[in-house]
Protein backbone atom coordinates (compact mmCIF):
# COMPACT_ATOMS: atom_id res chain seq x y z
CA UNK A 1 0.00 0.00 0.00
CA UNK A 2 2.96 2.64 -0.58
CA UNK A 3 1.46 3.81 -3.36
CA UNK A 4 -1.23 6.49 -1.25
CA UNK A 5 -0.03 9.77 -0.57
CA UNK A 6 -0.80 12.14 2.01
CA UNK A 7 -2.17 15.82 1.45
CA UNK A 8 -4.22 18.69 2.90
CA UNK A 9 -8.29 17.65 2.91
CA UNK A 10 -10.25 19.43 0.59
CA UNK A 11 -13.36 20.82 0.47
CA UNK A 12 -14.59 18.41 -2.52
CA UNK A 13 -13.38 15.72 -0.10
CA UNK A 14 -16.15 15.79 2.38
CA UNK A 15 -17.96 12.30 1.13
CA UNK A 16 -15.06 10.63 1.79
CA UNK A 17 -14.48 12.41 4.66
CA UNK A 18 -17.56 11.62 6.33
CA UNK A 19 -17.68 8.23 6.58
CA UNK A 20 -13.88 8.36 8.59
CA UNK A 21 -15.17 10.68 10.78
CA UNK A 22 -18.30 8.99 11.63
CA UNK A 23 -16.26 5.47 11.63
CA UNK A 24 -13.88 7.40 14.16
CA UNK A 25 -16.37 8.98 16.11
CA UNK A 26 -18.05 5.54 16.40
CA UNK A 27 -14.57 3.37 17.71
CA UNK A 28 -14.79 5.90 20.80
CA UNK A 29 -18.26 5.47 21.40
CA UNK A 30 -20.10 8.72 19.64
CA UNK A 31 -23.11 7.21 17.94
CA UNK A 32 -26.26 6.26 17.62
CA UNK A 33 -27.81 7.97 20.76
CA UNK A 34 -24.84 9.56 21.92
CA UNK A 35 -23.61 10.74 18.28
CA UNK A 36 -21.92 14.04 18.29
CA UNK A 37 -24.69 16.53 16.98
CA UNK A 38 -24.91 17.38 13.38
CA UNK A 39 -23.32 21.08 14.17
CA UNK A 40 -20.51 20.16 15.59
CA UNK A 41 -19.48 17.59 12.38
CA UNK A 42 -20.36 20.82 9.89
CA UNK A 43 -18.42 23.26 12.33
CA UNK A 44 -15.45 21.19 12.40
CA UNK A 45 -15.35 20.64 9.15
CA UNK A 46 -15.46 24.00 8.08
CA UNK A 47 -13.16 25.17 10.56
CA UNK A 48 -10.28 23.15 8.60
CA UNK A 49 -11.18 25.91 5.35
CA UNK A 50 -10.63 29.02 7.89
CA UNK A 51 -7.71 30.52 8.28
CA UNK A 52 -8.56 31.98 11.47
CA UNK A 53 -8.86 28.66 12.76
CA UNK A 54 -5.52 26.78 14.19
CA UNK A 55 -7.50 23.23 13.12
CA UNK A 56 -6.51 21.59 10.49
CA UNK A 57 -7.00 18.12 8.60
CA UNK A 58 -4.93 16.28 6.46
CA UNK A 59 -6.09 12.65 4.48
CA UNK A 60 -4.38 9.63 3.25
CA UNK A 61 -5.11 8.87 -0.42
CA UNK A 62 -4.62 6.34 -2.92
CA UNK A 63 -6.28 6.25 -6.58
CA UNK A 64 -8.93 8.53 -5.65
CA UNK A 65 -9.94 6.79 -2.24
CA UNK A 66 -9.91 8.38 1.10
CA UNK A 67 -8.13 5.41 3.16
CA UNK A 68 -7.38 7.91 6.73
CA UNK A 69 -7.34 11.27 8.30
CA UNK A 70 -5.26 13.04 10.86
CA UNK A 71 -7.23 15.95 12.68
CA UNK A 72 -4.35 17.95 14.41
CA UNK A 73 -4.43 21.86 16.04
CA UNK A 74 -2.18 24.66 17.70
CA UNK A 75 -2.50 26.06 20.79
CA UNK A 76 -1.01 27.89 23.75
CA UNK A 77 0.82 26.71 26.81
CA UNK A 78 2.49 27.59 29.84
CA UNK A 79 5.89 25.51 29.29
CA UNK A 80 6.83 27.34 25.87
CA UNK A 81 6.66 30.28 24.35
CA UNK A 82 5.67 28.56 20.63
CA UNK A 83 2.63 26.96 19.84
CA UNK A 84 2.30 23.15 20.37
CA UNK A 85 0.62 20.95 18.26
CA UNK A 86 -2.07 18.82 19.46
CA UNK A 87 -2.83 15.55 17.08
CA UNK A 88 -6.54 15.46 17.96
CA UNK A 89 -8.10 12.45 15.51
CA UNK A 90 -6.08 9.48 13.94
CA UNK A 91 -8.28 7.03 11.82
CA UNK A 92 -7.68 5.06 8.83
CA UNK A 93 -10.60 2.72 7.31
CA UNK A 94 -10.16 -1.10 8.18
CA UNK A 95 -8.88 -1.85 4.87
CA UNK A 96 -6.00 0.45 5.24
CA UNK A 97 -5.02 -0.49 9.05
CA UNK A 98 -1.58 -2.18 9.42
CA UNK A 99 -0.12 -0.72 6.17
CA UNK A 100 1.54 1.93 7.15
CA UNK A 101 -1.24 5.05 6.82
CA UNK A 102 -1.44 5.45 10.05
CA UNK A 103 2.11 5.84 10.54
CA UNK A 104 2.31 8.31 7.31
CA UNK A 105 -0.45 10.70 8.93
CA UNK A 106 1.36 10.61 12.10
CA UNK A 107 4.71 11.69 10.30
CA UNK A 108 3.37 14.76 8.01
CA UNK A 109 1.77 16.30 10.96
CA UNK A 110 4.96 16.11 12.19
CA UNK A 111 6.31 17.59 9.69
CA UNK A 112 3.44 20.37 9.40
CA UNK A 113 4.39 21.08 13.10
CA UNK A 114 8.25 21.53 12.43
CA UNK A 115 7.09 23.71 9.25
CA UNK A 116 5.11 25.92 12.02
CA UNK A 117 7.90 26.47 14.19
CA UNK A 118 6.01 24.00 17.06
CA UNK A 119 7.88 22.32 19.45
CA UNK A 120 5.92 18.82 20.21
CA UNK A 121 3.25 17.00 18.69
CA UNK A 122 1.30 15.15 21.22
CA UNK A 123 -1.76 13.31 21.49
CA UNK A 124 -4.17 10.86 23.84
CA UNK A 125 -5.64 7.56 23.17
CA UNK A 126 -7.74 5.14 25.19
CA UNK A 127 -5.58 2.42 27.02
CA UNK A 128 -7.33 -0.09 25.41
CA UNK A 129 -6.28 0.68 21.76
CA UNK A 130 -3.48 -1.84 22.20
CA UNK A 131 -3.63 -2.06 18.11
CA UNK A 132 -2.66 1.79 17.94
CA UNK A 133 -0.91 1.94 21.17
CA UNK A 134 1.47 -0.48 19.53
CA UNK A 135 2.06 2.27 16.43
CA UNK A 136 2.18 5.21 19.04
CA UNK A 137 5.39 3.12 20.87
CA UNK A 138 7.23 3.66 17.74
CA UNK A 139 6.88 6.51 16.74
CA UNK A 140 6.44 8.55 19.97
CA UNK A 141 7.02 8.66 23.75
CA UNK A 142 4.44 7.29 26.29
CA UNK A 143 4.62 10.24 28.60
CA UNK A 144 3.45 8.31 31.49
CA UNK A 145 0.56 11.34 31.97
CA UNK A 146 -2.86 9.98 32.65
CA UNK A 147 -5.37 12.26 30.99
CA UNK A 148 -8.38 13.40 33.01
CA UNK A 149 -11.49 15.46 32.22
CA UNK A 150 -14.77 16.85 33.07
CA UNK A 151 -17.87 17.07 30.99
CA UNK A 152 -20.30 19.70 31.45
Amino acid sequence: MANFIVRAVRPEDYKQWLPLWDGYNAFYGRSGPTALAPEITRTTWQRFFDASEPVHALVAEQDGQLLGLVHYLYHRTTTTVDLVCYLNDLFTNAAARGKGVGRALILAVYDEALRAGSPRVYWHTHETNATARRLYDKVADDTGFIFYRKQF
